[in-house]
């Protein structure tokens, strides 16, 4: 459980840092109020995601977060088994970090410290150019693949050929690469809206 006894002595008098912590009981709720999710995962799947390295990441966060109030999650699987598809359903992009092809998976505490301390580089090293486009939030996607999957089932667009799972994970794949904008959602829900018989 925590807050951890054994987190604190490991912490290395990080205690402040273990006290802003944040625990959340599902992924999605943890989630709320990210514009950007990152899904760190050394396995390759089956269904392409955006994938990039850490580098790559670092930038597209720099991006991201150079608009006020857009916010950017990174997520990092469990020890044994990483991010699950479900998982990285909810994530826009796949950050790999390169690594000897014999022994690629690093732990989670290795992963996270590249990835931080290379985000740390970028941040002081990298000039970069302030992003205008405010884009949906992991909220807002959410709603629009519901919406989505709603109307698909309602027209009996799903059958053995196209089972839902794998047709709405190739979706969030497509909108994940493009990172639409607010109100480019908002436009797809409305044409959603529209679909007769269907009118939500």
């Amino acid at each position: 459980g925590y807050p951890s006894a054994v987190a604190t002595a490991r912490a290395s008098g990080a205690d402040d840092v273990l006290a802003g912590a944040v625990v959340c009981e599902t992924l999605e709720e943890a989630l709320q109020g990210s514009h950007l999710v990152i899904g760190a995962s050394a396995r390759q799947r089956n269904i392409k995601w955006k994938q990039m390295d850490v580098v790559g990441a670092c930038s597209e966060i720099q991006k991201t977060t150079s608009v006020d109030k857009q916010e950017v999650a990174v997520v990092f699987g469990t020890e044994n088994s990483g991010l699950s598809n479900e998982e990285l359903d909810l994530c826009q992009i796949l950050m790999t970090i390169p690594g000897n092809p014999n022994y690629f998976s690093l732990n989670v505490a290795s992963a996270i410290q590249v990835f931080a301390y290379q985000n740390y580089v970028y941040n002081t090293t990298t000039e970069f150019e302030k992003s205008t486009n405010e884009i949906a939030s992991n909220v807002e996607l959410e709603g629009f693949y519901a919406h989505l999957a709603q109307v698909l089932e309602h027209i009996e667009y799903f059958e053995e050929k196209r089972p839902k799972e794998l047709l709405m994970r190739r979706m969030r794949r497509f909108f994940g690469r493009a990172e639409p904008e607010k109100e480019e959602v908002a436009i797809f829900r409305g044409i959603l809206r529209n679909i007769k018989p269907f009118q939500k």
